[in-house]
C-alpha cells in the first residue's frame, strides 16, 4: 500500500511564510518568478520547505487563490454594513495590488487548467455575494432594480475599478475621470433615491 508523504500543517507559521512570499513574488516579478528556488530564498527557506508545505506549485497557486477569496469574503462582509457599501467595494476593487495579483493569475490560468478552475469557481462565488450585497442595497434606497440590475451594477462598478486600476499602474488614463464621475453620480443617485 503506497503511503502519502507527509505535509506541513495548513496554519503553520512557515506556511504563511510562503503564501506570503508567493504573492510579493507575483506582485514584483510576476507568476513566472514563482519558482520552488525563488520562492525559498524570497521567503528565507530552505526549497525543500516548499514541498514539504504544498505537493506541487499548483497547490501554493490554489491555496494562494482560496486565502484570497476567504480575504475578499471578509471585506465585503465588511463593506456591505458599512454606511456607504457600494463606495466601499468600488475602493476594495480598485486596489492596485490586488488587481495586479488576479492579473498575474489569470495569465497564469492559461497555461494551467487548474488554476482557471479555480479562478472561475471563486469569481462565481464571489460576484455572487457582491451582487446578493448590492441588491440589498439598492433595495435599501429604493432603487428601481429593473433600470439599475444588481448584476449588471456589480460588473460596471468591479470591471471599471479593475479597469482604472490596470491602466492607471501604465499610465492610460483616457476617460477615467469621465467614467469616474458616472459612478460618483450613481453614488449620490443611489443615496438621494433612500431620502
Amino acid at each position: 500500500m503506497k503511503s502519502e508523504r507527509r505535509i506541513g500543517t495548513e496554519h503553520s507559521k512557515t506556511r504563511v511564510t510562503l503564501l506570503d512570499a508567493a504573492e510579493q513574488l507575483m506582485i514584483e516579478e510576476g507568476y513566472a518568478a514563482v519558482t520552488t528556488r525563488h520562492l525559498a530564498a524570497k521567503a528565507g527557506l530552505k526549497p525543500q520547505l516548499v514541498h514539504y508545505y504544498f505537493r506541487s506549485m499548483d497547490e501554493l497557486f490554489v491555496a494562494m487563490l482560496h486565502r484570497h477569496t476567504d480575504n475578499a469574503i471578509a471585506q465585503y462582509a465588511r463593506a456591505l454594513t458599512s454606511g456607504q457599501p457600494l463606495r466601499v467595494l468600488w475602493e476594495l476593487h480598485s486596489d492596485k495590488t490586488t488587481v495586479l495579483l488576479m492579473t498575474e493569475f489569470l495569465a497564469l490560468a492559461n497555461h494551467r487548467k487548474t488554476i482557471a478552475a479555480e479562478i472561475a469557481r471563486s469569481t462565481k462565488q464571489l460576484r455572487s455575494i457582491y451582487a446578493e450585497g448590492v441588491a440589498r442595497v439598492l433595495n435599501e434606497h429604493k432603487v428601481d432594480s429593473d433600470k439599475f440590475p444588481p448584476l449588471a451594477v456589480t460588473m460596471l462598478l468591479s470591471g471599471f475599478a479593475r479597469a482604472h486600476a490596470l491602466e492607471s499602474a501604465v499610465g492610460v488614463t483616457d476617460g477615467h475621470a469621465e467614467a469616474i464621475a458616472l459612478v460618483e453620480r450613481l453614488f449620490r443617485l443611489i443615496d438621494h433615491q433612500k431620502k
